[in-house]
């Protein structure tokens, strides 16, 4: 009896060195402190897309870095899995924020159109992607497209707010 109680007892303390080990081991700031800048973006980059998972908004999320940063490659592969799969109209209009944002207006219209073909009764998407196309010069599409979104909701603020900052260069969000 006595031998099972100092079994346990010291499985107790060896599992609970074991947990407090894991939760000291683990430092966020390793993976920057002290690095080039370079250097920390591959390290962050590196765990965000361990952490990301499978989760789609996660490693848009990722490849967004990749893609803005200079890795087209790395990030346009990131959006490719994302979009090879069974893909939300949510992450195709967070991937068409992207190549919009890169000044890729030509690779981001189709993204678009897909998002909205998916749901055409989407106010914000429909704002949204007017807004994108007040800013690269097609206002006639993109005043077509707050048509739709105003009807279906005349009174959000965001839809007055947004259309009006692209009428002065700012960008949606």
């Amino acid at each position: 009896m006595k031998r099972t109680v100092v079994v346990a007892l010291v499985s107790f303390v060896l599992g609970g060195l074991a947990v407090h080990a894991a939760k000291t081991v683990f430092d966020p700031k390793a993976y920057y402190a002290g690095k080039e800048p370079k250097e920390a973006v591959a390290a962050l980059l590196a765990r965000a897309e361990t952490i990301a998972g499978d989760g789609s908004w996660e490693r848009i999320g990722v490849g967004r870095v990749y893609y803005l940063s200079g890795d087209k490659a790395k990030g346009q592969a990131i959006f490719d899995g994302v979009i090879g799969g069974k893909v939300a109209k949510s992450d195709l209009y967070r991937i068409g924020d992207v190549y919009a944002t890169a000044g890729e207006w030509d690779k981001a219209k189709p993204i678009y159109e897909r998002a909205i073909s998916m749901d055409p009764e989407d106010d914000r998407g429909l704002l949204r992607v007017g807004c994108w196309y007040n800013l690269n010069g097609d206002r006639a599409h993109a005043e077509a497209l707050f048509d739709k979104a105003f009807a279906r909701s005349p009174n959000e603020i965001w839809h007055y707010a947004l259309a009006a900052g692209s009428y002065e260069g700012v960008k949606p969000f």
